[in-house]
């Protein structure tokens, strides 16, 4: 009763003389890295996914934008040469485009003179084929979404069997760091794991949300041809 007593006024003074001398107890700080290191492997493998996802949502991110550009003008320059019969000049326009409508619109071009069947046709293939090339690596990105909170997961369990073993063989000499030493290590691959995939699920999301935009333009655009090849010619 006395010790703790004494014990009680000894911590008063302590943070009497830390508030009257303005020194604030020394507080520890857990890195970035310290954190990666307490993970172990797994970490490793979610700091490889989370560049592989970095790296496949900046490049088809700009691949996307850069396939979304589109002249306002393109259709209208394509319908006059149309109509004044003038299409080397309108083939030309879209060898010049580098765009997926351009080569859209292209293929369609080159089928005038068969069937309208023949022409939708060929011009949905080569929308398709657009799209497939602009969905290139975002399973990738799905992937990861998927797997990085497994990762993580598959973390916790063994962490928290390396606790229970370090348990059983400390036998009755338990000490409380070695329990907190597995814990840790799985509450930080849980907490990785599941950053990583959330980040890559947003990414994910955006990519797909662009694409599906860029579908409903190129849709729009084929739409619009094949109604100019039933205009009657002026």
């Amino acid at each position: 009763m006395i010790g703790n007593f004494l014990l009680q006024i000894s911590t008063t003074n302590d943070l009497l003389t830390a508030q009257v001398t303005g020194v604030q107890p020394s507080q520890m700080t857990l890195s970035t890295y310290d954190l990666a290191v307490k993970g172990g492997w797994i970490m490793i493998v979610l700091a490889i996914l989370s560049v592989m996802a970095v790296y496949i949502f900046i490049e088809r991110f700009m691949t996307i934008k850069k396939a979304s550009q589109e002249d306002k003008y393109f259709m209208n320059n394509i319908r006059d040469f149309m109509h004044s019969g003038r299409l080397d000049s309108a083939l030309a326009l879209c060898r010049n485009n580098e765009s997926p409508i351009a080569r859209m619109i292209e293929k369609g071009l080159n089928r005038i003179g068969r069937p309208l069947n023949d022409i939708n046709a060929a011009i949905e293939n080569i929308g398709k084929l657009e799209v497939a090339r602009l969905e290139k690596n975002i399973a990738i990105l799905a992937t990861v979404a998927g797997v990085s909170p497994m990762l993580g997961f598959l973390g916790t369990v063994t962490g928290m069997i390396i606790a229970f073993y370090d348990m059983s063989m400390a036998g009755n000499n338990i000490d409380i760091q070695i329990l907190s030493s597995g814990i840790y290590q799985a509450m930080v691959t849980t907490v990785g794991g599941l950053i990583v995939g959330i980040v890559a699920y947003v990414m994910y999301n955006t990519l797909v949300a662009r694409i599906e935009k860029l579908v409903f333009i190129l849709e729009a655009r084929s739409t619009e041809f094949m109604d100019l090849l039933h205009e009657p010619v002026k």
